[in-house]
Formats: C-alpha cells, structure tokens, sequence
C-alpha cells in the first residue's frame, strides 16, 4: 500500500481546466499588449512583408480601416513606425510637422481618439545611411543626435501622440527628451524608454519592413551586447533617473532573465518587445507544420508575462486578441 503521504500529489491541481485555472498564476489580458504599425506615404499601398507574414506595409488611406479593426479586437494601444518618402542623412521626416508619423497620429486620433498612441523615435527609419543617430566620419555624434529626438517627440506629442518611446540607445536620450517636452508645456506626457535594447539577430525582419539595415557597419556601438546582464541594470537605472515612465527589454524571448531581473530590482511598469524575429520564427514553423501556431504563440507570451512584463509590444497582438476572446 502507498503512503498517500510520502509524496506531494501536486497533480490534483491539474484535473481539469477549471482547477487549473483557478491556480492558474500567469493570464494574458489583450489590454496588456501593444500593436506595432508600419506606415508609409502613397495612395492604395497595402504591401506584404515577406519576413513578417501578416504583417504590412499600409499608406495613410489604409490605416483608417486598420485601426477600426484594430479597435474592434480589443487592442488599445499601438506602436507608429513610419517609413518616409525620401530619407536624408539627418532624418528629416522624424521631426518634420509633415511627416509620415505626424500625418498617421493625426489620421488615428480622427478615427478612434481612444486608441492610445506611442510612437518610436528614432533616426533609423529615416536616415539614408540606417544608423539611430547623425553620422559624423563614420561615428554617431550622439549628442546632436539627442538634440534631434528631443525635437522629433515634440512634434510627435504636438500631432497628438499620447507617449513617446525612444529606441536609438543613445546616452541621455530620456533627458532630452523630457526636457523637450516639458518646455513645451507636455509634462502630462510619459516617456517609454528602450532601457535595454539589445544588439540583436532577431531584429533582421523588421529591418525588411522598415528599409533601416544599416549602410556601413552595425548598431553594435550604441545597442548592448548580448552577453551582458549587469550594463543593462545600470541602463534601466539610468533611464529612470532621467525621467522615464516605462521601461523597456528587447527583444523578450532570450532576455527572460533580464526581464526577471529588471522587475525584481525595480518598480517601474516594464514593457517587453516580442521582436519581428520572434514573431517570424513561429509563423515560419507553423507554416511547415511543425508547431501549432496558437499554442506556441501563447506560450511564448505567457513566458514573458510570467518573467514579469507587464505590457507587451507584440506583432501577435491581432491573433492574441482572437483567440483570448
């Protein structure tokens, strides 16, 4: 005879889906996640990305439409990244009144003032070279770069954008940018801070969808190294120091420690960004057959959730939101 006592029967609590979801610890909530838009100039343009299946590339004409249906899935907020007509060596188009961003914020807020819009700043999308930052014999002069993310967010919160989230991984970047904002009397607005942004392999799709691969060189300059945890503590630190509301890992999926470690030292909201790589790996699977496309996803988001983000900025999010309804 067992002795029903000389081992825990921790298996109880997984009969059936009731019990487990009442001991259920982790639970993603469709309002905790971010959808990421490519946007760009033209007339009629919905254009596939190749690397991001379902995913596109959509003029100002189409995002009318997307929204509503983004809005009519749950999601309640969305990340701009915009794609300009002509790119110049200081990235004009980021901090021009009419640029594609500004024109895009501007086109949200008159379909559905409600959906909550964060826009990227960065030079990456609109430099013809593809660096985060003014290029100046070959090295990335970061404090006029600064100058120009302050100024890019400015024009961004004056379009209507309801947070800003710097990305280019330049030193002081938050500070700028706050100080902008504030001298313009838009102390209301939070700033979400790319505190560890790592130089990473996973961001190769987004970089189809963006047109951004840099010209010379790499990011390895300014984004962090891969091996390092502790640097990215101190950048986090250093974000929070110089204002930010949020702050940010990516990618999520092979920084789960770092996510872990950056909710247990502090208390700040901590975003995650399930990067374009993440997204393409899945869906590349699931094509051929060898993954189930909704279980995988979910259980990669779940992972995130449970190293301790509380938002999620996900290209998932419109399938996320079908299936948890």
């Amino acid at each position: 005879m067992t002795d029903n006592f000389s081992f825990s029967r921790l298996r109880r609590l997984r009969n059936n889906g009731v019990i487990r979801g009442y001991v259920s610890e982790n639970s993603l909530d469709i309002k905790k996640f971010v959808y990421p838009l490519f946007i760009r100039f033209g007339v009629d343009v919905k254009e596939p990305i190749s690397s991001m299946p379902g995913c596109f590339n959509i003029s100002l004409d189409h995002l009318k439409r997307e929204v509503e249906h983004i809005v009519s899935l749950g999601i309640t907020g969305v990340l701009l990244f915009g794609i300009p007509e002509m790119k110049d060596a200081v990235g004009s188009d980021c901090y021009s009144d009419d640029g594609i961003i500004q024109e895009a914020i501007k086109v949200i807020k008159d379909t559905a003032p409600d959906l909550y819009v964060i826009t990227d700043i960065c030079l990456c999308e609109y430099t013809d070279h593809g660096h985060c930052g003014i290029v100046e014999n070959g090295v990335i002069n970061n404090d006029e770069t600064i100058k120009l993310l302050g100024e890019s967010a400015l024009t961004h919160v004056q379009a209507g954008a309801d947070m800003v989230a710097p990305s280019a991984m330049m030193d002081g970047q938050v500070k700028a940018i706050r100080s902008f904002l504030d001298a313009g009397s838009f102390t209301h607005i939070p700033i979400m801070g790319y505190s560890a942004k790592y130089s990473s392999a996973f961001y190769g799709p987004f970089r189809e969808a963006a047109d951004s691969t840099p010209s010379f060189g790499d990011r390895k300059a300014y984004q962090m190294d891969p091996s390092n945890r502790r640097m990215a503590l101190e950048e986090v630190e250093s974000d929070i120091k110089e204002g930010a509301d949020i702050v940010m890992v990516k990618p999520a999926l092979s920084y789960l420690d770092v996510i872990h470690e950056v909710r247990q030292k502090y208390n700040k909201p901590l975003a995650a960004y399930n990067v374009s790589g993440e997204y393409s790996l899945i869906k590349a699977a699931a094509e051929k057959g060898w993954v189930d496309e909704k279980s995988a996803t979910l259980e990669v988001l779940t992972s995130i959730s449970r190293a301790g983000a509380d938002m999620i900025i996900s290209y998932h999010a419109k399938d996320v939101a079908q299936w948890l309804a």
